[in-house]
């Protein structure tokens, strides 16, 4: 299972996932019309790193965020 966190003011529980790349989360998550505005904004990280593709493989074990942008000063 993969463990998807939604960070910030993402309202969203956390999801367990059985996925192999970040293209299948894509699409699930694209199913979510809450979702849509975030992901169109949101950074992902797999394992506390940030990441600039969907075809990153994941594996059992992993977690995905989304990290939403934030204003701070």
């Amino acid at each position: 299972m993969v463990r998807v966190e939604f960070l910030g003011p993402i309202q969203k529980a956390p999801l367990e996932l059985e996925i192999t790349n970040l293209n299948q989360l894509a699409t699930i998550l694209q199913d979510d019309k809450d979702m849509l505005e975030w992901l169109e904004n949101s950074a992902v990280a797999v394992n506390d790193t940030i990441v600039n593709s969907l075809d990153i493989e994941i594996k059992d074990g992993d977690k995905v965020s989304l990290l939403p942008p934030v204003c701070g000063g």
